[in-house]
């Protein structure tokens, strides 16, 4: 192998690194056999990885003998990585897809997901991975390892009282996510101004006695306004909810309606737990059907 450092600064001699994209590469080969290993890879799994940049996980990723797709927004490093993997391409051991992983549709038959991201995508890269993992049209994700910001993975696995948000309780409708790895600033090029940490996530599969689309809106809609009551924010109703199946705004107001006596409702989003919120999603669901 040829390792992280050659890896980068081949891409470095091709142009200067894009901070606006997020061009920060790890360029310790221990933290980056850490992600191997976190991911658990065999040569029977399909990995994803987004912004593969100059390959270093792209590297360590192909020699377990798997699979790789890896998904590039930016042409000089997809250029460099045709160059750097060219065998590998041509053996259709990787598929190098150029474009916005955000936007571009993914294989169906992914196991595993692997990757340092940019760190701006975070949010919306989660969203998708779980529409995949809902999706039945697509194979089981199994495990997901990605580095992403530290104060990012906090909130997702809401480690402190003051991470609780809408971002770590919708993951855990779906995820298990926990804290992995510290990996400082001085272990990339160029160097960012923030820490960051691998998380780990596998899918729990647990089945929710309410519609799981539900209870994200509602969720969402009460850690908007965080530090008001439940029976104020849940008042409104949620912008998206003709996207739930047989709801609409005049089902939402009715069920609202139902709970003005309920003692849930002078509480505030930070303290709830998952199933309260489930509690109360099941709650709202079944007194609109009497």
């Amino acid at each position: 192998m040829r390792g992280a450092r050659w890896l980068v600064d081949s891409l470095r001699d091709k142009q200067p690194f894009n901070k606006a994209l997020g061009q920060h590469y790890l360029v310790n080969d221990e933290l980056i056999s850490r992600a191997i290993e976190l991911a658990e890879l065999s040569e029977n799994d399909h990995v994803l990885e987004v912004g593969p940049g100059p390959g270093v996980l792209t590297e360590a990723i192909l020699a377990t003998g798997c699979r790789l797709t890896a998904i590039e927004i930016d042409s000089v490093s997809v250029e460099h990585l045709k160059h750097a993997f060219a065998p590998e391409i041509e053996r259709q051991q990787l598929t190098l897809l150029s474009g916005d992983v955000l936007e571009m549709e993914w294989p169906h038959d992914l196991s595993k997901v692997v990757a340092n991201i940019p760190y701006q995508i975070s949010s919306p890269l989660i969203e998708l991975l779980t529409r995949y993992l809902r999706n039945p049209r697509t194979h089981q994700l199994e495990r997901v390892i990605m580095l992403v910001q530290e104060e990012f993975a906090e909130r997702l696995v809401m480690e402190y009282e003051s991470d609780i948000g809408s971002l770590g309780m919708t993951a855990s409708l779906d995820w298990m996510c926990e804290l992995e790895d510290k990996v400082g600033p001085h272990h990339f090029s160029p160097m960012p101004k923030v820490h960051s940490r691998y998380i780990s996530m596998e899918p729990h599969n647990e089945q929710w006695p309410c519609d799981v689309k539900l209870v994200r809106l509602m969720i969402h809609l009460a850690f908007d306004q965080r530090r008001k009551k439940l029976r104020t924010t849940l008042k409104q109703v949620p912008r998206r909810i003709g996207r739930v199946k047989q709801w609409h705004a005049g089902r939402w107001k009715d069920a609202y309606k139902a709970h003005q006596d309920d003692e849930r409702m002078e509480l505030r989003p930070e303290e709830f737990e998952l199933e309260d919120w489930i509690d109360l999603c099941s709650s709202f669901t079944q007194s609109t059907l009497d």
